[in-house]
């Protein structure tokens, strides 16, 4: 009886202490999405936003080496949600005043973004170099976003600072 007493306390301490630590780490945002903070010179204003800059698979990887932060539009014409989402991508880089990128997927098939992005289209948002959410053509959780500017703004946010 007394040693079911004991193993109760230290259950107890242990779910006490356990569940202490996982509030500390969901407070300080520890089980939330990456963030990216835009680099400084993609910040324009209405000088830059409402378009997008073509880049090549060079220039690409020289933005990843280069540690840079910033949002890229996976396209390859012809495709009826790629036109969509160009519209959104569009829209939305004016709305905040973003310089955005686009790639052409069979370009982007030579760059390290295709380890992560597979499908066409996409919008990846790059953090120092590194992919930390895309668009996912292939799966129903993200098909609000292809079909809904609202969806859209919501999912690319939840990524920026």
């Amino acid at each position: 009886m007394k040693n079911l007493k004991v193993w109760q306390l230290v259950l107890g301490l242990i779910l006490i202490v356990g569940g202490t630590v996982l509030f500390i780490l969901a407070v300080s945002g520890a089980f939330n999405s990456p963030r990216a903070k835009i680099s400084e010179e993609y910040i324009c204003g209405e000088n830059c936003g409402g378009g997008y800059t073509e880049i090549t698979p060079e220039e690409y990887e020289k933005l990843i080496e280069e540690k840079k932060s910033f949002v890229i539009f996976i396209d390859q014409g012809g495709c009826t949600t790629a036109d969509r989402l160009e519209g959104y991508v569009s829209d939305w880089s004016k709305e905040k005043g973003l310089k955005v990128f686009k790639i052409m997927f069979d370009k982007m098939k030579k760059t390290s973004l295709f380890e992560s992005v597979k499908f066409y289209p996409s919008v990846a948002v790059i953090s120092e170099g590194n992919p930390i959410g895309w668009l996912r053509a292939d799966e129903d959780a993200d098909s609000d976003a292809y079909n809904n500017y609202e969806a859209y703004k919501a999912w690319v946010l939840k990524y920026l600072k």
